[in-house]
């Protein structure tokens, strides 16, 4: 499921958009496989009469449960998790029926750590945390190639602290100005924005 555009503003610019490292789908591929082939045996193995028959049709609703509540709905819930990096904030975006979506602003954050476990260097993969003012921790798990999101994410935090510093002293200037009965300069052009970086597997 694609994450809606129309959730960012128009001065606003993507540079990550991620999901779950692919490592989380292993296990709902291996349930429908082992669902598959537990039918496939019931199948050949149970006796061709009424009661082998029956037989078959539970095993294949058993399977076909195991299939949608372990396979189906992780696969589901796996592609609609988003991991969204702007030049201006972080967004996280998970569920199916229900959405739950949170959002970061740059400025306000004020930490950020990656923890890898063996399972997880192996894959090349991590959990990152996002500590910020005054809210409860991000913690975004299995993201690919977490060190470098790591850096990406240094360098936007200091590139919007550069942005609003920069800010400041242009509004600083254009009220001494002002007061001065100088016209206000003219604002210097707007700093390249940061590359978009393709980090999904």
């Amino acid at each position: 499921m694609p994450f809606p555009d129309d959730v960012l503003t128009e001065e606003e610019e993507l540079v990550l958009h991620l999901h779950p490292h692919a490592k989380a789908a292993v296990r709902p591929v291996l349930a429908l496989l082992f669902s598959l082939a537990v039918t496939i045996v019931a199948w050949v193995m149970l006796p061709d009469n009424d009661g082998g028959l029956i037989g078959v049709c539970v095993v294949a609703a058993l399977a076909l449960f195991f299939a949608l509540t372990r396979g189906v709905a992780p696969l589901v819930v796996w592609r609609c998790t988003h991991y969204v990096f702007t030049d201006q904030r972080v967004l996280t975006q998970e569920g199916v029926l229900t959405r739950i979506r949170r959002d970061i602003p740059l400025g306000r954050v004020n930490d950020h750590t990656v923890r890898q476990s063996l399972w997880d260097r192996m894959f090349g993969c991590g959990t990152v945390t996002i500590t910020s003012i005054g809210d409860q921790p991000l913690v975004l798990p299995s993201v690919p190639r977490a060190q470098e999101l790591q850096t990406t994410l240094y360098q936007l935090v200091e590139d919007d602290h550069l942005r609003v510093d920069d800010q400041d002293e242009e509004d600083d200037e254009e009220d001494e100005l002002s007061a001065g009965g100088r016209p206000a300069p003219t604002p210097p052009a707007q700093k390249a924005r940061p590359r978009r970086q393709d980090l999904r597997r």
